[in-house]
């Protein structure tokens, strides 16, 4: 899978694409992440990317330009891909939207920053808008970042055991939260692992892990409801 980051700030992402499983999986010739500075793409001496508002207001928003000459350029560098643009106005993500972004081929992420993009960018792009949640970020590295990591656990081979992915919270048919695991040691602080999950009895261990999963679900379920 490719994946294209567009960015003001490419420093941001180095140490993030060189750890964990996504520098493996890189390694390993399964994720193929680039990542391309809009700034590159901007005129003019000063290579400005931000302007003021016509209309006045604070802030100031990205200039159509290098965002789009920078996204057009990087989608001719391959098929075209699924472009997502990172703001605060697109649909709230979740692991069904992961699904989704994960059955691409190529993904290609522009981030925003300062008070968000001319509005042209979106007429001319007509980008898939996401955002990760209702709360204001400096801009849309940390999102991009939330993206790569969630839909690069189901690009096959990422993972070392694909159950894992299967087994996590938010996956599946019925969306369930994770419940409660326990390893080494049997007892500590007083507190000792449920006896079902030491019985051998798969089936039963199966059982109270779907039971603990639906009480956790409906615990967030209602702090979200009450919060």
């Amino acid at each position: 899978m490719r994946i294209d980051i567009l960015t003001l700030f490419p420093e941001m992402f180095t140490s993030f694409l060189e750890g964990s499983l996504i520098g493996a999986a890189r390694a390993a010739g399964l994720l193929d992440i680039r990542v391309t500075n809009i700034r590159d793409f901007s005129t003019g001496t000063h290579r400005q990317v931000d302007d003021r508002p016509f209309g006045g207001g604070p802030g100031m928003l990205l200039m159509a330009g290098p965002v789009v000459d920078c996204v057009e350029a990087v989608q001719q560098q391959a098929d075209t891909g699924h472009l997502v643009m990172l703001t605060p106005g697109g649909r709230r993500l979740d692991q069904a939207i992961v699904e989704q972004l994960a059955t691409h081929d190529r993904l290609v992420l522009v981030c925003g920053r300062y008070e968000g993009f001319d509005e042209r960018v979106k007429a001319i792009l007509a980008p898939d808008e996401i955002s990760i949640g209702d709360y204001v970020l400096s801009g849309g590295e940390v999102a991009a970042m939330v993206i790569v990591d969630a839909v690069s656990r189901l690009v096959p081979g990422v993972l070392g055991d694909e159950e894992s992915a299967r087994q996590d919270s938010f996956s599946g048919a019925d969306r369930l939260v994770e419940g409660p695991q326990y390893t080494r040691p049997r007892e500590y602080r007083g507190l000792e692992v449920p006896d079902v999950l030491l019985s051998g009895d798969h089936q039963k261990i199966a059982a109270w892990r779907h039971e603990q999963a639906l009480t956790a679900t409906r615990r967030r379920n209602l702090q979200t409801t009450h919060s």
